[in-house]
Parts: C-alpha cells; sequence; structure tokens
C-alpha cells in the first residue's frame, strides 16, 4: 500500500548522462549522481558522483565537485576534483583548483593555484570512501 521509492544505486546510472544544451542558463546549485555535460550556463554550484563534460559553448561560475571533469568551455571558482581533471586546449580557467590527476592541453588558459592531493573525494569532503 505505502511503496517508497528505493534510491537507484550509482550503477545503474552508468551510461545515463544528464545534459544542459547551449543556450540554456541555470542559476542555482545542481546535485547529480550521473555523469552530466554542460554546454550551457550554471550560475551555481555543481556536486556529482560521477564526471563532469564543460563543453565549448559551456560555463560555470560557482563551485564544482565531483569524480572526473573535462572543460572545454569557461570555468571561474573553485573545483574540486577526486580523480582526473582534464582541460581541453579552447578552456579558460580561473579560479582554484584541487585535484589528484591534472592533464593541461598546450592553449589552454589555466590562470589558477592548483594543489594536487592523493585521492580526494569532493563527495566525502576528502574522506577515503570505505
Amino acid at each position: 500500500m505505502f511503496n517508497k521509492k528505493k534510491e537507484k544505486p550509482y550503477t545503474d546510472l552508468l551510461g545515463k548522462t544528464n545534459r544542459i544544451v547551449e543556450g540554456t542558463v541555470i542559476k542555482g546549485d545542481i546535485i547529480s549522481k550521473a555523469d552530466f555535460r554542460l554546454d550551457g550556463e550554471l550560475i551555481g554550484n555543481f556536486q556529482s558522483t560521477g564526471k563532469l563534460v564543460i563543453g565549448p559553448t559551456g560555463s560555470v561560475t560557482g563551485d564544482i565537485s565531483c569524480n572526473n571533469a573535462d572543460i572545454e568551455g569557461k570555468f571561474n571558482g573553485t573545483i574540486k576534483v577526486a580523480e582526473l581533471l582534464n582541460i581541453k586546449s579552447k578552456a579558460s580557467i580561473k579560479g582554484e583548483v584541487t585535484v589528484s590527476k591534472l592533464s593541461v592541453e598546450p592553449g589552454a588558459d589555466f590562470t589558477a593555484s592548483c594543489s594536487m592531493k592523493e585521492n580526494q573525494n569532493p563527495v566525502t569532503n576528502g574522506q577515503k570512501a570505505k
């Protein structure tokens, strides 16, 4: 009679990607367990246990916390990536960056302070998952 919705485990979300298309502006915070592609504009914070891709027309002004990220567009704020941050040649990054691994292609605008820490888990504030 009273069926509670069970939250899907992350493994059920694998292969599924949220997408915000070019021309869309979001003012507010986004929290997602699945991967996320942003080709529009986010003015606010983003948190995910998956991967964030900011496409060439995408931009984020705010804080990001995720496991992996590929940035080809613009970012201004604080970003914490638990594993790999991949910055493409057309990207523009300004602010503070905390990562485990960093890849920056030649031509990228990387104007940020950067801290490299082993296995940062942004979702649990740096504590290693059990």
